[in-house]
C-alpha cells in the first residue's frame, strides 16, 4: 500500500531516472555530431558536458529557480508573522528551519525548493501575504513544508535546469544540421538525415519538457495538501487559501514555464473555472476545485 515513505522513495527514483535520462540524451545529441563532422572530440565534449550539467544541477539548480522568481531574502524583523510560522510548523514537523524568501509579487503564490531538508528554501509572494490571514498562510506554509518532508523539492529543482538545457541543446543541433548540410564535404543524403533528426529535435523537446514535467505527478499536490493540512491540524486554513488563490486571475510577474509545476498555484493565473477532461491532462496543478473539495472532505 502506498504511503509517505514510498512517495519519497519515488521522487528518489524519479530524480536519478531523469538525470539519467538527461547523461543519455546528450552523449547521444554528442554522438550524432561526432559521427556527422568525423571528429571524436565532440562525443568527449558531450560527455563531460552532460556530467557537468548534472552536476551543477544537483547543487546550484535551486539557485538558479530562486533567480529565475526575482527572490530575495526575508529577514525575521521585516517579514515577523511569516517567519515565525515557518519556524514553528518546522518544529512540529521534524524539519529543519528553511531559509525564507519573499518575491515582490502582487499576486498570491509560494513555493519550496532546494536539493533537500538541510537545504531548503520557501518562498512567498507580498501578494499572498496581503490576502491571507494568519490560518490561511499556515496552511499555505505546511503544504510547502510537507513538499520538503515528500523529497518533492529536489525533482522539482533539478527538472527545471536540465528540461531547460534539453531545449537549449536541441535548439543549438537543429542550428548545427544546418550548417553542417551546406558542407560540400558531405554526402547530401547524411546531411539531409542530420537536417531531419535537428528539425525532430527541435519539435519535440518542447513537447518532452511537458511530459517530463507531468511526469512529476500532479499527486504530489494532493500529498502535500493532506500532509500539511494534517501538520496544521486544521484542513480549512489551506482549503480557504486555496480558494482566495484561485480567485485572482493575473499572471505573476516573473512566470515562467519551466518553473511553473514548482508553485503553489499555476502562476499564469486564470480563474477558476471548469475544464474538460483533456485539457486538465496537460496542467501542471490539479484544479483548485478538487483540492479543496478533497480538503473539506479530509
Amino acid at each position: 500500500m502506498a504511503n509517505l515513505y514510498t512517495h519519497q522513495d519515488s521522487n528518489t527514483r524519479k530524480t536519478w531516472l531523469l538525470m539519467s535520462v538527461f547523461f543519455i540524451f546528450i552523449i547521444f545529441i554528442g554522438w550524432s555530431a561526432s559521427w556527422y563532422f568525423q571528429d571524436s572530440i565532440i562525443l568527449y565534449v558531450a560527455v563531460g558536458f552532460s556530467i557537468f550539467m548534472n552536476i551543477f544541477s544537483y547543487w546550484f539548480s535551486d539557485k538558479i529557480v530562486l533567480k529565475m522568481a526575482g527572490a530575495h531574502p526575508a529577514t525575521k524583523e521585516k517579514y515577523y508573522d511569516l517567519y515565525t510560522i515557518v519556524e514553528n510548523l518546522s518544529i512540529t514537523a521534524g524539519l529543519p528551519m528553511p531559509k525564507v524568501y519573499v518575491m515582490d509579487d502582487p499576486i498570491p503564490n509560494a513555493f519550496a525548493t532546494g536539493r533537500d531538508k538541510d537545504h531548503a528554501v520557501v518562498a512567498f509572494t507580498t501578494g499572498i501575504l496581503k490576502v491571507l490571514n494568519k490560518t490561511e498562510l499556515e496552511g499555505v506554509v505546511a503544504h510547502e513544508l510537507s513538499h520538503i518532508g515528500n523529497k518533492d523539492i529536489l525533482l522539482q529543482t533539478v527538472i527545471v535546469v536540465l528540461v531547460g538545457f534539453v531545449t537549449l541543446i536541441s535548439d543549438f543541433f537543429f542550428r548545427m544540421s544546418f550548417y553542417g548540410g551546406n558542407n560540400d564535404n558531405r554526402e547530401g543524403k547524411s546531411g539531409a538525415i542530420i537536417v531531419l533528426i535537428g528539425i525532430a529535435f527541435a519539435i519535440l523537446s518542447p513537447l518532452v519538457a511537458t511530459v517530463i514535467q507531468l511526469a512529476i505527478s500532479r499527486k504530489r499536490e494532493f500529498l502535500a495538501d493532506s500532509s500539511g493540512a494534517l501538520l496544521t491540524r486544521y484542513p480549512e486554513g489551506l482549503a480557504s487559501a486555496l480558494e482566495k488563490i484561485s480567485q485572482h486571475s493575473g499572471k505573476m510577474q516573473k512566470a515562467n514555464h519551466a518553473t511553473a509545476h514548482m508553485y503553489i498555484s499555476d502562476p499564469y493565473g486564470g480563474k477558476s473555472k471548469k475544464i474538460s477532461f483533456l485539457h486538465k491532462m496537460f496542467l501542471t496543478h490539479p484544479p483548485a476545485e478538487e483540492r479543496i473539495k478533497a480538503l473539506r472532505g479530509f
